[in-house]
């Protein structure tokens, strides 16, 4: 959004309900548009009257089933507004175990996606699985990686800074408590570090899974040492308190707080799962890359990384390459055509 209103853009956000935890941190002059619909299935009315009444001069929409329904409103409207549809999973993961979604998916993408102006995926491996799992050609599918904001001066947190205490290593990681994030693996690697050295882990972010993961935090004897910091909107002073910034994925799309973490030079230590962590990191070039699902893999590559004297300089240039500016170009690009600022409409649907 930011990089739009700076190209000159008026930007606007069309939001199933006007909700969520981001909305005090959109500026005041930017409209929101509440469709009122309470499930997927309820956004095709609401959605085609927007497209009718109000047509911006081009979309960008986030997430498979919400483009289809995104393709069909603007076809029921009869509006010439750029559509841009964008998938930000590693689809054939996030469906398993859904073999209907599955086959809904393929389906629809092959039948609807051809109609969209622009198709974009946020990595190479998952463009790969959604042209595999909709039979269209690979070269339907551009890749542009997730724009994420430059990380302002490093300003040191008095609260933060008393969560670490005394810790001899400072290893965070930002993310929802859930099964696909597989904090559980992380606890148990870290565990093995505290053997080896007064660590702490710090565990930013919420969700379904943190009663059981405190729980085993517990049993491996690291409950004093692990700090469950909850949901924070705007993490970067946590991130640069920290001296390494851990992933514990089984899978991703784009994990976004992995170039967060290098916007602010932090060393990175990941599993090598699907899809994004290799390409963010160069094949290990800019990180350390474990087995998916290695314990020990993973503690002895963190015990490493922190013995290391890291190279801040090119982990935040890496990051301003994949994510800086030419991003958001290239969503322009896609969007309004490369010849400047306009009165567009940029309106994701969220």
């Amino acid at each position: 959004m930011h990089g739009f209103r700076a190209a000159g853009h008026q930007v606007e956000f069309v939001l199933m309900k006007r909700e969520g935890a981001l909305l005090d941190e959109l500026p005041a002059d930017v409209r929101v548009v509440d469709l009122r619909a309470p499930r997927v299935r309820s956004v095709l009315k609401p959605l085609t009257r927007y497209f009718r009444d109000t047509p911006p001069d081009a979309v960008q929409v986030r997430m498979w089933p919400l483009t289809i329904t995104s393709i069909i409103a603007r076809r029921r409207a009869r509006a010439h507004s750029r559509l841009v549809v964008s998938d930000h999973a590693m689809m054939s993961r996030h469906l398993a175990g859904k073999p209907l979604a599955r086959t809904l998916l393929g389906w629809s993408v092959r039948l609807f996606y051809p109609m969209a102006d622009s198709r974009v995926v946020v990595a190479r491996d998952a463009a790969d699985d959604l042209a595999s799992l909709s039979g269209l050609s690979r070269e339907r599918f551009t890749v542009i990686y997730n724009p994420v904001e430059e990380a302002p001066a490093a300003q040191q947190s008095s609260s933060v800074e008393k969560l670490w205490g005394d810790a001899d290593g400072r290893i965070i990681t930002v993310g929802t408590l859930k099964e696909q994030k597989n904090h559980a693996l992380l606890l148990r690697s870290f565990a093995r570090v505290r053997r080896q050295r007064a660590a702490k882990l710090m565990i930013v972010g919420s969700g379904p899974l943190e009663a059981g993961l405190k729980e085993l935090a517990s049993s491996l004897g690291v409950a004093d040492h692990v700090i469950f910091a909850g949901l924070v909107v705007k993490p970067w002073a946590y991130y640069q308190s920290a001296d390494l910034f851990a992933l514990s994925s089984d899978y991703e799309g784009y994990p976004n707080v992995m170039v967060e973490a290098m916007r602010c030079g932090l060393p990175i230590v990941s599993t090598d799962c699907d899809s994004g962590p290799r390409e963010i990191l160069g094949a290990g070039r800019y990180g350390r890359l474990v087995p998916v699902g290695d314990e020990l893999a993973l503690a002895d590559a963190m015990l490493a990384e922190l013995d290391a004297k890291p190279d801040r300089a090119s982990v935040r240039a890496r990051a301003e390459a994949l994510s800086g500016a030419g991003t958001v170009r290239q969503y322009l690009d896609l969007l309004v055509g490369p010849t400047g600022p306009g009165a567009c409409a940029a309106a994701p649907v969220l």
